[in-house]
């Protein structure tokens, strides 16, 4: 049967969109609205979290398996839906083709499923604890602040940056840890949360700037549209190296010469690749989330790794 598109008015953006008038299968946009490929880093920060507190793992097995479930399949998707539905007149210039603006998400569909996986994402955080739940509840009130009216922190490149990188990064790392050892955490795993998110704000940076044409027109000061592309890729490399600069200077204070030499050479390699980054931050910002971001995670676990080892 043939499909039938009907040209609507989505009243709320003022932007036109084309729904098909059949029902398709629903299930694989769903999927592409959570966006599976970026739950790796707030997964990966839990993970070294758990490492960092160097606990056994014993009976808690099952509390780290929900807790990297909840950290991405479920917080990190609950965040991914709900910015697409507040973006979504901001995706019809920049990716017209995503769930939403195509159609394949009709009416209110996006707003539903944001919905849900925020209710189903706390049901999960219950057996976690008092830590658990407490933590899921920052990530999604971070989520919704982030993307949502009347704060929808994005609009500000400085405060959105830095409440993304948070959920991705410090707010992971310290749940992962507080999960395996409920008795407490120590101040060495909190300082390297921090850094470590602190340096993700550049990382952030990078994903914007695929989204330069449409935040500009939107009213989104993202970093590139505020500070121009040059400036915005040179702040995201500061915001990125300087962090693991004070990982480096705690380490070293520990005593963890070996981990802080490792943590250093995974900073300069970093650093020559900043140099073909910023010939054309735009153009190179994928290709060093590939190459890059990829050597500033693998620190992420030397240090975790290496905490363990301070008394």
């Amino acid at each position: 049967m043939p499909i039938e598109d009907v040209s609507i008015m989505d009243t709320a953006t003022a932007h036109p969109v084309s729904w098909p008038t059949a029902k398709p299968n629903r299930l694989p946009a769903m999927l592409e609205l959570l966006k599976p490929i970026t739950w790796f880093a707030p997964m990966w920060a839990f993970g070294c979290g758990v490492v960092s507190a160097g606990a056994p793992l014993a009976d808690r097995w099952w509390a780290v398996i929900l807790g990297i479930v909840l950290a991405g399949p479920m917080v990190c998707g609950t965040s991914q839906a709900v910015n697409d539905w507040f973006d979504r007149h901001v995706d019809a210039i920049n990716e017209p083709n995503r769930p939403i603006p195509s159609g394949r998400l009709p009416g209110r569909t996006g707003l539903h499923i944001a919905i849900g996986w925020t209710t189903l994402s706390l049901l999960v955080a219950i057996p976690l604890g008092v830590r658990g739940f407490g933590a899921a509840v920052t990530g999604l009130a971070l989520a919704w602040a982030y993307s949502a009216p009347p704060l929808r922190l994005k609009r500000n490149g400085w405060w959105g940056n830095a409440a993304c990188a948070a959920c991705y990064e410090g707010l992971p790392w310290i749940t992962g840890a507080a999960v395996i050892a409920p008795s407490g955490i120590g101040w060495h795993i909190l300082a390297l949360a921090a850094l470590y998110s602190l340096g993700a704000h550049g990382i952030m940076t990078l994903n914007d700037f695929k989204s330069v044409e449409g935040d500009r027109r939107t009213g989104i000061f993202s970093l590139p549209v505020l500070l121009g592309i040059e400036a915005a890729g040179s702040a995201a490399c500061i915001a990125m190296a300087l962090p693991q600069v004070g990982v480096i200077a705690l380490l070293l204070s520990w005593g963890l010469v070996t981990r802080g030499f490792v943590v250093s050479l995974l900073l300069m390699a970093q650093l020559l690749l900043m140099v073909r980054l910023m010939r054309d931050p735009k153009a190179q910002a994928p290709w060093y989330n590939a190459t890059g971001t990829t050597l500033y995670v693998i620190g992420m676990l030397v240090s975790a790794f290496a905490v363990r080892m301070v008394p």
